[in-house]
């Protein structure tokens, strides 16, 4: 994290961008905004994803080098987007780090009547649609053996392994009425 950090910081210092303590919005002054565009460097808060309780949950803040651009009645941010995530992953129930990191970033944000832009929301979207659909701790930062604990599986499951089998689920009575039905079909 801390190589990834520095190297954001040290190739926007030499492109002369825009570099700014860590902050909760990245705002742009588009009367500011020069035509040939400028470069914005620095970290939003981890707390600009708000992710629900149960979901990931941020370990860093975002870290971003972008150049940004306005063409038309759009502004485009392009450059380099990166923060660390606490996924749990899907086949060994284990917590494991993960950065998403997005090298080739590309954002296009419709400007409409402001003098002041908020990228903060775009910025926050472009990395939870690069969220892992399945996250395995095999894709962490730190790559984890990640394999199934065999107690768990139920087929071919022994008889010794002292874990219960938890109760049936209580059925859903919708269907009993169609349960009924067929039950009268199958009468003389």
């Amino acid at each position: 994290m801390v190589l990834c950090r520095s190297f954001l910081w040290l190739g926007a210092a030499r492109r002369g961008a825009t570099i700014r303590a860590m902050q909760r919005h990245l705002k742009i002054d588009l009367a500011g905004l020069p035509e040939e565009g400028k470069s914005f460097a620095g970290e939003l808060t981890g707390e600009i994803f708000d992710l629900p309780e149960g979901d990931a949950r941020t370990v860093g803040p975002l870290e971003y080098d972008l150049r940004v651009q306005r063409l038309g009645s759009e502004l485009l941010l392009t450059g380099s987007l990166a923060a660390p995530f606490e996924f749990t992953c899907v086949r060994t129930l284990h917590p494991f780090i993960q950065t998403i990191r997005l090298d080739g970033a590309a954002i296009s944000i419709e400007i409409g009547n402001e003098a002041e832009i908020d990228a903060t929301e775009a910025l926050r979207e472009e990395i939870l649609i690069h969220f892992p659909v399945d996250p395995r701790c095999e894709e962490g930062d730190v790559p984890q053996k990640c394999e199934i604990d065999p107690r768990y599986l139920s087929v071919d499951k022994p008889a010794a392994d002292a874990l219960p089998t938890p109760p049936r689920a209580a059925g859903d009575d919708r269907w009993s009425a169609l349960d009924t039905l067929k039950d009268l079909k199958d009468q003389p």
